[in-house]
């Protein structure tokens, strides 16, 4: 998703601007741009590209107070400067995040009024009706009350009106936006770390929100009455936003991973297991539906996976995208899982809605506590994993299956379906997992194998059941930062057709970690060797086997089927990230992809 700041204050604002967007790079982009006010009059800097392009053309600019600054990813027309933000049309000035879906409508509209556009953007269309609004009403927040009920879609824009030089505006619907409280004035924002180096309290805009802020205070109204917003504090360690020496973001999450593990493990499995409780008793429903996007669905369906095997509880996992539009059979029995990084993904809120109004339970598992969907599902368990910048996720991920695991243990445990001794050594198996994750991350892979893979256009990635879902994380996380094509397939549907793909030296990444399917999985690799396939074989060593079918292995302890999962992510997650580095690859914001997707 795009990135957006502003801000109005006595501290000159180019610079704030300029921090702003290079601590929202992270996002993706492909265009970055900001205005500002100079004697009374918005002046416009955008370049394509990346921030550093135009902070060469505008770092010296010092006076101005009031400004507005952006990085998008082209939507609607091409990445170029005309496209690029902010947009401005008859007197208003904007900078978007989200997609107006009307604008076509009044586009045509207001050319027939006699408004000219220069750009192929929805957001100068939305610049075109703000202005007209506020031509037909007495305040700008009248005017901007009226365009809130003709733009439909999703937005958070900061305004600049030219009639009005000593305020910003800020107005927000189905899109994230925040409001900076500093000591010398205000900001606007689409993420925390726009802010930190100016403050760490912010306020949370909710949809419908229009706020207005001078240099000494911020008022914020939604259907004309003025609200009252509890200021919130960002607690976390400023490193968490930072590289801290690493070479990539992506590096370093990699390596927070057993921390993060052995926190949520220390605050549902300590000694007195204060904290079990929190987690939420799933024996009470009859039916359970995974909703969750990308990665979070990949996670969603290793938790499928896991409840249904230890807790016999059905668990249907979904694609939000689809789950939103397809028919549902929910109760007051039923529970909607969704689960979500950013808690913004705009699928994802759209399912959980849904799910409330068919008067279903909601779980919302989400790594930011006061999120669109943390504040709308009944129940929430936080990740904890901290800030994850790359775009790529990884820590994320993490902290989302060993939730998922805890809450199937947890759930298999009150129904009396395993053993005090198996519980026993379930719960040891917990404590020493984050030292096994560390070992594994230190463990590393085989350079061979990474530049074997690196010189490649396409790949493929094979295991079933757990070890299936696995491969598809795997996959994902190839393709997103080394741009290398691969697919990941249950290794059953391989002779299905996709084995006529195999070509000499097709490299097949290969997970075999369930002892009851090994066999199976093992055989469908045999079939991709007598292809000729360069083989790269990710097993236990409970199942390991010395034999021709591989060029290379990776041999990884063996866990109770509930961890297994947390060991075998770690050497697909650096897998891909080696292969991204051979590559000469932007690892932390890999090209056309954004970190929070709030739009459909």
């Amino acid at each position: 998703m795009c990135g957006m700041i502003g801000y109005i204050g006595k501290k000159p604002v180019v610079p704030i601007l300029l921090k702003g967007l290079q601590s929202l790079e992270y996002r993706g982009y492909d265009s970055a741009g900001i205005a500002y006010m100079k004697d009374q009059n918005v002046q416009i800097m955008k370049e394509v590209g990346k921030v550093n392009n135009l902070k060469k053309h505008c770092q010296h600019l010092t006076a101005t107070k009031m400004g507005l600054g952006h990085t998008r990813w082209a939507t609607h027309g091409v990445a170029n400067q005309v496209n690029a933000h902010p947009q401005r049309n008859s007197g208003v000035t904007i900078v978007h995040n989200g997609i107006i879906e009307n604008y076509e409508l009044w586009k045509q509209k207001l050319l027939e009024k006699g408004y000219q556009f220069q750009s192929d953007t929805d957001t100068e269309v939305a610049c075109a009706v703000i202005s007209e609004a506020i031509k037909q009403s007495s305040t700008i927040l009248e005017g901007l009350e009226i365009a809130q009920t003709q733009l439909e879609g999703s937005y958070a824009f900061g305004i600049i009106v030219d009639q009005d030089p000593n305020h910003l505006y800020a107005m927000k619907q189905n899109s994230p936006l925040i409001v900076g409280v500093c000591p010398d004035g205000y900001l606007i924002a689409s993420d925390i770390p726009a802010v930190l180096t100016n403050t760490n309290e912010y306020q949370i805009l909710e949809d419908g929100d229009i706020a207005i802020l001078s240099e000494q205070r911020v008022t914020i109204y939604n259907q004309g009455i003025e609200q009252t917003k509890n200021i919130q504090t960002f607690t976390e360690e400023i490193d968490q936003v930072t590289k801290d020496g690493y070479e990539h973001y992506m590096r370093k999450e990699i390596q927070e991973q057993p921390a993060i593990v052995a926190s949520l493990v220390s605050e549902y499995l300590g000694d007195q297991q204060s904290h079990w409780s929190d987690l939420p008793d799933l024996t009470a429903y009859q039916k359970i539906d995974i909703v969750a996007c990308g990665s979070a669905w990949h996670a969603g369906m290793i938790g499928k996976m896991l409840i249904e095997r230890y807790a016999k509880i059905p668990v249907q996992c979904y694609i939000a995208s689809e789950y939103r539009y397809q028919p549902h059979f929910l109760d007051s029995n039923s529970l909607v899982i969704v689960i979500s990084q950013s808690g913004e993904t705009a699928d994802t809120l759209a399912s959980l809605t849904l799910a409330k109004q068919q008067q279903a339970k909601t779980l919302a598992i989400v790594n930011v506590a006061r999120s669109s969907i943390a504040r709308a599902a009944d129940q929430v368990i936080l990740t904890k994993a901290g800030c994850e910048i790359a775009v790529a996720t990884t820590k994320a991920f993490m902290a989302q299956i060993t939730i998922l695991s805890l809450l199937a243990f947890k759930t298999a445990k009150l129904q009396g379906l395993l053993s005090e001794k198996e519980i026993r050594q379930i719960e040891e198996d917990y404590k020493t997992l984050p030292l096994l994750l560390e070992a594994c991350i230190y463990q590393g892979v085989d350079q061979a194998v990474v530049k074997h893979l690196a010189t490649k256009e396409h790949a493929f990635y094979l295991g079933r059941q757990i070890d299936y879902a696995l491969a598809l994380e795997g996959a994902l996380k190839l393709k997103e930062i080394s741009y290398i094509h691969c697919e990941a397939y249950a290794a059953g549907e391989l002779k299905h057709g996709t084995i006529s793909l195999i070509e000499q030296e097709t490299p097949v990444i290969c997970i075999v970690t369930d002892p009851a399917i090994a066999s199976k999985t093992i055989s469908n690799l045999k079939e991709v060797k007598a292809r000729g396939s360069y083989n790269f074989l990710i097993v236990t060593d409970q199942l390991n086997f010395e034999s021709d079918v591989y060029q290379d292995k990776l041999i990884l302890p063996s866990l109770n089927p509930l961890l297994q999962p947390m060991i075998t992510t770690i050497p697909l997650q650096l897998l891909a990230y080696q292969v991204a580095k051979e590559r000469f690859c932007d690892i932390d914001q890999p090209r056309n992809l954004a970190k929070s997707v709030t739009v459909e």
